[in-house]
């Protein structure tokens, strides 16, 4: 598994962007998309109208992951 973190691509709402994640925060939000049968996209455009404008979208992503498997 790879420690560094790998540009993943994204669209939100109709814009590629992409976000900066290692393996382990990837792999567990696609994990928490399926088990809300969510699309990923759809979840990452919500996580980022929810953040700060002082937390990046890959920081943010990392959160949400941390604060679902905490929540368990």
């Amino acid at each position: 598994m790879n420690t560094r973190p790998v540009k993943r691509s994204l669209t939100l709402r109709g814009h590629r962007t992409s976000v900066s994640l290692e393996d382990a925060f990837w792999s567990a939000f696609r994990d928490i998309a399926e088990e809300k049968k969510r699309p990923i996209n759809e979840l990452a455009a919500e996580i980022d109208e929810a953040r700060g404008a002082d937390c990046g979208l890959a920081s943010a992503i990392r959160l949400f992951v941390l604060d679902h498997y905490r929540a368990r």
